[in-house]
């Protein structure tokens, strides 16, 4: 993960890669929580061969949001199929399941099956800087091997309650960054990291996250791993493992405005506790909305998604597999509202050279045994998103908007209360 940062109390240093937490936190796994099924190694999307990911993430600054100098909340995702080192395209397909977003290059994946270089998750104003930069990488040395012209994939979701989002901050040498830094074999970062780092998730801070699960030998033993950008999702819509873990803190740690200045208006509708101004009238917007940006549905915003898999499947069944999707993230509580850009990319690493040799065979799954893939996928998407919210950490934005973490310390109670006491 890169880090670039330069705010008042800290320095952030400066390094790349899938890179382990600054504060540890529980991830799904280590709490076992009832979502199912059995995780890979890393429980991650590492745990497919050959995966990597990279990070930058942006913060600097504080305070009033002046365009084009901050704060800035943002960074970039990047997800090889096969590392950087391995120039092999992978069978692949996408899906939206509410198209209220980006997601550059899917024409080409449509038609021709393939996905054919790294995939990029941004902010919704950067798409243009990290598919522009990662042709600039891509074309260095001649490393594309299958078409002279590039077709990257670039995605976002948006950040624009806590970055500086039309201040463009995210530069070509953040994405190279990310780029050069990504590394397999290790959990990935996950809560406010890369493209994720100024998102909100289910009313918390937390989005980036990722989970694996991997079949019993007598299924194919394959694994899916999934990494979320998440950017969705009301507070009392979150349940997990089926507990409704939203409902119960409906009234905790709410987003507000940490100033006490009357001139900063309130976009959640509140004041952080400490900061409240005497005689002040609190609007009625749902969480998150305000009238001046005409975002008034509570729980709107986005999720781009990433599977990876090393079951042999071609590019319709990997589409199979994404329309599974939905099923995970109605588990995890939300469904896709109007402002939602829920869209979804996946991969196979099997049937290596099916891209470049002249006369390709491949191997797949039979459909009468791919079920238990759905359910799978399904899975590792909530898990995910669990494990993205477990690893948030408070975080004040622009206009002083502050987000809260999940409060893991309450789970073992809230899972209690619903008779899913969860293991010590």
């Amino acid at each position: 993960m890169t880090r670039i940062g330069a705010l008042p109390f800290f320095l952030a240093i400066v390094a790349a890669g899938a890179a382990a937490q600054s504060v540890s936190q529980p991830r799904e796994r280590e709490l076992a929580l009832p979502i199912g099924g059995t995780a890979g190694r890393l429980d991650a999307i590492t745990d497919v061969a050959g995966v990597e990911v990279g990070f930058t993430t942006l913060i600097e600054g504080e305070g009033r949001l002046v365009v084009g100098k901050g704060p800035v909340r943002t960074g970039v995702t990047v997800v090889f199929p096969r590392g950087k080192d391995n120039l092999d395209p992978v069978f692949a397909n996408w899906y939206a399941y509410n198209g209220n977003g980006e997601m550059t290059g899917t024409t080409w994946i449509t038609e021709g099956g393939f996905l054919e270089g790294p995939i990029g998750i941004t902010n919704t104003h950067s798409v243009g800087v990290v598919r522009d930069a990662i042709i600039a990488w891509e074309t260095r040395g001649g490393r594309r091997l299958v078409q002279p012209w590039q077709l990257p994939v670039a995605a976002e979701t948006y950040d624009g309650g806590q970055n500086d989002i039309n201040g463009f901050h995210v530069k070509p040498e953040h994405v190279l960054a990310a780029l050069e830094g990504a590394k397999g074999g290790a959990v990935p970062a996950e809560g406010n990291v890369g493209g994720g780092t100024g998102m909100t998730c289910f009313g918390f801070k937390g989005s980036t996250g990722t989970a694996s699960r991997k079949l019993p030998d007598a299924q194919g033993g394959y694994t899916v791993g999934v990494l979320v950008q998440c950017n969705t999702g009301a507070r009392n819509q979150l349940r997990i493992g089926g507990v409704p873990v939203g409902r119960e803190l409906a009234d905790t740690l709410l987003a507000c405005t940490a100033s006490n200045d009357p001139s900063v208006a309130m976009r959640f509708a509140r004041r952080c506790a400490g900061f409240e101004v005497p005689g002040e009238q609190k609007l009625s917007l749902p969480f998150g909305g305000s009238l001046e940006d005409g975002i008034l549905e509570e729980g709107q915003g986005s999720m781009i998604v990433v599977v990876a898999t090393d079951a042999p499947l071609l590019p319709n069944q990997i589409e199979r597999l994404l329309k599974r999707l939905p099923g995970g993230l109605a588990r995890e509580g939300n469904v896709a509202g109007n402002g939602d850009g829920d869209i979804f990319i996946g991969f196979s690493t099997a049937n290596a050279r099916a891209a470049q040799d002249s006369a390709p065979s491949a191997k797949f799954v039979s459909n009468a045994r791919i079920a238990p893939l759905f359910e799978a996928t399904a899975q590792a998407l909530e898990a995910a998103i669990t494990n993205g919210l477990l690893a948030g950490e408070m975080m004040t934005g622009a206009e002083y908007r502050r987000l809260y973490a999940l409060p893991v310390g309450r789970l073992r109670a809230i899972f209690a209360k619903y008779g899913q006491p969860l293991e010590k």
